[in-house]
């Protein structure tokens, strides 16, 4: 499974994964937006026999990284498609940021698993960053990794 960079006619498709992941999904327009912003850049997995597995949008800016957002098919969680994209999203990285941040829901365990194995740690908390249908917002556990360590 070899994560390739994410291209400008990916957007509706990359779109398409966001919304099988998230109940706020971002629109192919946010997404082509994030990718064409400085320091951005994004990478896929191809699900055989087509479509998308899982994407990773990043951005590297002033020596620090930043995941965006990382978005798996459900039918595809838990094969390895969210690691190899965050493995490769730090390899691109580390070339100039010197440690990656992100933010995921606290009521996220699979992602905050995820991270977690990867060698982030919770450095912070934003009360009721995401918007949930019940009206209460769910926090989000801002987490950093060292690169190049």
């Amino acid at each position: 499974m070899t994560p390739r960079p994410a291209a400008p006619a990916d957007t509706e498709a990359l779109a398409d994964v966001h919304a099988s992941a998230f109940a706020s999904p971002w629109s192919s327009e946010d997404i082509a937006q994030m990718m064409s912003a400085r320091g951005a850049f994004g990478l896929v997995v191809d699900a055989p026999p087509g479509g998308i597995a899982g994407f990773i949008l990043c951005r590297v800016i002033a020596g620090e990284s930043e995941v965006l957002t990382l978005a798996v098919r459900p039918e595809h969680r838990r094969g390895g498609v969210g690691g190899a994209l965050l493995t490769a999203a730090e390899a691109i990285a580390s070339s100039t940021a010197k440690a990656m941040f992100l933010e995921a829901a606290a009521d996220n365990a699979a992602a905050i698993a995820l991270y977690e194995s990867a060698g982030y740690v919770v450095v912070g908390r934003r009360a009721s960053y995401y918007a949930r249908p019940s009206g209460a917002g769910a926090d989000a556990m801002v987490m950093r990794r060292a690169l190049n360590s």
